[in-house]
């Protein structure tokens, strides 16, 4: 007879892999699941009945923004993420990592999400920071993808311009730095400022640095937008070019007039795969973007970076930059403002809400914003179809992701509205598009939460119940599992996850936090 510290009995297992679900019991013991059938005459420290619940593995965040936001330090439980039963996050996009930092002021690629003035730094390398990391309790496992942006601007400071041979040689060193020191491999946004003036050659370059060892790129879209397909095109040649694994992160057409194009972006990728190149994408289920009002400016202004942007904005340019945003015939009661640098009361309120009350257009109005919060300022803007979400998740080379951000319990901001999938995309997928819909069956749903993005990230030990894994485990009701989290409260946890394991700890229990420090700072295989 085995003696467990943890037996989780008479539930329906789904094990990550998209297979059917059975009926067993799991033992752990040490942080590993030990065994999984019938363990009706073993003994544990701890039983947790599961009848009539799911049991999954821990849901794997591929696409989150804790590090840049910082809260991986300021707010370490994220129990934001636990809530929903996440249990491992990914961190490093849209070419921004917190390392490598060739210097101090490199960190300075994050300002625009923090107030870089709070922050103390003591590492420069890939490794240096995630030993650090290391040394701070943390709620959830955390892994990094290296920023292109990032090692840019380490190479070639602020200057927007192509790479010179000698600094793709500099650049491809830091890459495959970052990579050997635990780095999942490398991430862009080729429509951010710096990193839009990269040649294709340097771009090949870096890819090639991944492509060697076995890593995946992952990439905010140049342009989710009016030139969605010429990025995504951009994007494939790269990738066929290079050879490399590729993910597309939050792939979605934003904007009313470019919705009809989505499922030609959708044939794009299908063709990819028939000429083999290896390409992926994560979604969130929600129709409202949460990205940075500066980036409603036209792309000329948006390269320049951030003290040209100012300077256009109180130059003569700010007629050429109210013309512009006039000709976009926004919706403006359907843009509200989620986060500032100084204006409380703005928060939460639409930018037409705004224009009346200040008595200026909804134009003079984004400009004076973004200047008063030195262009920190987010927003949520209803761009998004509900319907290209929906096909999008039935597709086999999808899954989902929050794209969010982990937050304490207790968090509450004057200056910050949260995007509600910081606090329960997974359980919307799981109650919106499987229960109530059912776009997806429940193993495919929790295969697109655990299995998918291990595979894709190399994670042989978590995103999948079998024996010798880590005991990541979330324990859930099928009947009740539900977001509660909207666009006016978004502080409200989900319903209907009842336990979650991390490492074999128990940190949720019958809707109590009960640890904030069973976290694992995470390396490919091989790298740990």
């Amino acid at each position: 007879m085995a003696t467990y510290s943890i037996i989780i009995k008479n539930g329906t297992i789904f094990d990550g892999s998209g297979g059917p679900s059975k009926e067993a019991d799991i033992g752990i013991d040490d942080g590993k699941i030990k065994e999984i059938g019938d363990l009706k005459d073993e003994t544990a420290s701890l039983i947790i009945d599961a009848s009539d619940k799911y049991v999954a593995p821990g849901f794997i965040d591929i696409t989150t923004h804790s590090d840049t936001h910082w809260t991986l330090f300021s707010q370490p439980s994220q129990e934001s993420f636990i809530r929903q039963g996440v249990t491992t996050i990914i961190g490093g996009h849209g070419g921004s990592s917190l390392a490598p930092l060739v210097k101090g002021e490199n960190i300075e690629t994050i300002q625009k999400w923090v107030d870089i003035s709070k922050i103390n730094v003591n590492w420069q390398s890939m490794g240096e920071f995630l030993s650090e990391l290391e040394r701070h309790p943390i709620g959830v496992n955390f892994g990094t993808f290296v920023g292109f942006g990032t090692i840019r601007r380490g190479i070639l400071d602020e200057q927007s311009r192509p790479a010179k041979k000698d600094e793709i040689k500099q650049m491809e060193y830091l890459a495959e730095r970052s990579l050997n020191e635990g780095a999942f491999g490398i991430s862009t946004n080729l429509g951010a400022a710096h990193q839009n003036s990269a040649s294709n050659e340097e771009i090949l370059q870096i890819f090639k640095v991944a492509e060697k060892r076995g890593a995946l790129t992952v990439h905010h879209l140049e342009n989710e937008g009016k030139n969605l397909l010429p990025a995504l095109a951009h994007l494939i040649s790269l990738a066929r070019n290079s050879g490399v694994r590729s993910h597309i992160n939050h792939f979605k057409a934003v904007g009313k007039s470019v919705w009809a194009s989505f499922p030609q972006g959708l044939e794009m990728v299908e063709q990819a795969h028939k000429e083999k190149v290896q390409l992926t994408c994560d979604f969130f289920p929600y129709t409202k973007t949460g990205s940075n009002l500066y980036m409603l400016l036209p792309e000329w202004a948006i390269e320049s970076g951030k003290e040209k942007i100012l300077s256009f904005i109180n130059g003569k340019e700010r007629k050429y930059l109210l013309d512009f945003l006039k000709d976009l015939t926004l919706h403006y009661e359907k843009i509200t403002i989620a986060s500032t640098l100084h204006d409380l009361d703005v928060v939460g309120k639409n930018l037409l809400e705004l224009s009346q009350k200040s008595g200026i257009s909804p134009e003079e109005t984004i400009l004076d914003l973004l200047n008063v919060n030195e262009l920190q300022v987010s927003i949520f803007s209803e761009a998004i179809s509900e319907e290209n979400i929906e096909i999008l998740a039935a597709k086999d080379y999808s899954m989902v992701a929050s794209d969010g951000v982990g937050y304490e319990g207790n968090y509450r901001s004057k200056t910050d509205l949260p995007h509600p999938r910081s606090f329960g995309a997974f359980c919307r997928v799981l109650s919106h598009f499987v229960r109530e819909k059912e776009i997806l069956d429940w193993p495919n749903a929790i295969y697109k939460m655990t299995g998918f993005p291990a595979k894709i990230l190399g994670i042989a030990d978590r995103g999948i119940l079998k024996e010798n894994t880590c005991a990541d485990i979330v324990v859930f009701d099928p009947k009740t599992v539900e977001d509660k989290a909207n666009y006016i409260n978004p502080y409200q946890f989900p319903k209907g996850i009842e336990y979650v394991l991390i490492n074999g700890g128990i940190v949720l229990k019958e809707n109590a936090l009960t640890a904030v420090d069973q976290g694992r700072i995470l390396r490919p295989a091989g790298r740990d």
